[in-house]
């Protein structure tokens, strides 16, 4: 892998899985501890210095209760993938306010695809 792309996805892989530990109610010293590691390494893995490898994405995962796959697809541009994202964000939701983010995504789509 090319290094600029490296670091993009450490950037994004790190960001998502400080956006899950936030979300978990957690601090970068409780996931330390749940891992084992210190709380430098969790910083530097959120701050995209590092990229963890599967076994430690794995870890995460299961320490906030989420899929691995969740942790990597904030970094995908597949289509499939954006699309499981916006359905999580909405599962939470009530059915008016998904009614309304659905009208609000669906005239943003037809707006930027005239441009």
């Amino acid at each position: 892998m090319i290094e600029t792309d490296q670091k993009y996805l450490a950037g994004v892989v790190g960001r998502a899985i400080a956006k899950q530990r936030i979300r978990s109610g957690l601090t970068q010293e409780e996931v330390a501890e749940r891992l084992g590691i210190g709380n430098e390494a969790v910083s530097r893995i959120e701050r995209g210095i590092v990229i963890p490898n599967i076994e430690r994405l794995l870890a995460f995962a299961g320490i906030f209760d989420c899929e691995a796959a969740e942790l990597l697809t904030e970094v995908s541009s597949r289509p499939d993938d954006q699309a499981s994202r916006i359905s999580r964000l909405l599962t939470p939701l009530n059915q008016d306010d998904r009614q309304l983010i659905l009208d609000l995504v669906e005239r943003l789509a037809e707006r930027l695809a005239k441009a």
